[in-house]
């Protein structure tokens, strides 16, 4: 399992995005590095926990929980040959691109050591926007990424460090508990009665998505 690219973003302006200043930094990049990655601050405050990253938009992006993004390059892979394009690594407007790693798969929870200090945490997967589906050019595609439920990971940092491309990564905890990315994002999008089974996974759960469930529940204690 390795970091098989690093990508950074800088702000762009487009004219998709509902983001006051018209800018994104979804458009990443692969980079050597070295590049420093910490925890960047609460959401609404805090941008990407990844140096030299743009986000533009804090409302719905950034922040602790979600200081990080990742997609396997197996299922960019996958997308190339279903959607008969070239997906460069950071295509997705991910911050790793993995190789050897189950991202979507990936327990709630489950921490990985990259390189020799880094330890990420993973929180949630990501939720598709317009300014993802203007920015790969695909129509329709936010229903068809939903469909697919592979949404890579947001992950937010417990041990600070720096990264390069090729380092390794190392799953150093896996939680107990069967609460994966996939499910919790099939809970968040198309299968909501899912929600309050989200809660097993304790506070390693984005923090907006626990509140979420856990309205859920209070609302349909029978789950309905």
């Amino acid at each position: 399992m390795e970091l098989l690219s690093l990508n950074l973003g800088r702000p762009v302006a487009v004219d998709h995005t509902d983001q006051p200043q018209g800018l994104t930094g979804i458009d990443k990049r692969p980079v050597d590095g070295p590049v420093r990655v910490a925890a960047p601050g609460p959401k609404g405050i805090g941008a990407s926990g990844v140096a030299g990253d743009a986000v533009c938009d804090l409302r719905h992006h950034g922040g602790d929980d979600q200081a990080v993004y990742a997609v396997a390059r197996e299922d960019l892979d996958d997308w190339e040959r279903e959607l008969g394009r070239e997906l460069p690594s950071g295509a997705f407007g991910e911050n790793l691109t993995t190789q050897g790693v189950d991202v979507s798969g990936a327990r709630i929870g489950e921490r990985w050591r990259i390189g020799a200090v880094l330890v990420l945490e993973v929180t949630s997967g990501r939720i598709p926007c317009r300014t993802f589906q203007e920015h790969l050019g695909e129509r329709g595609w936010v229903k068809r990424f939903t469909q697919k439920g592979a949404p890579g990971a947001y992950l937010r940092v417990v041990v600070p460090g720096e990264i390069r491309a090729g380092d390794p990564i190392e799953v150093v905890h896996r939680p107990d508990h069967d609460i994966t990315v996939a499910l919790q994002f099939r809970a968040s999008t198309t299968e909501r009665h899912l929600l309050p089974s989200l809660l097993a996974a304790g506070e390693a759960l984005h923090t907006e998505i626990a509140a979420t469930a856990r309205e859920y529940a209070q609302k349909y204690p029978a789950g309905n």
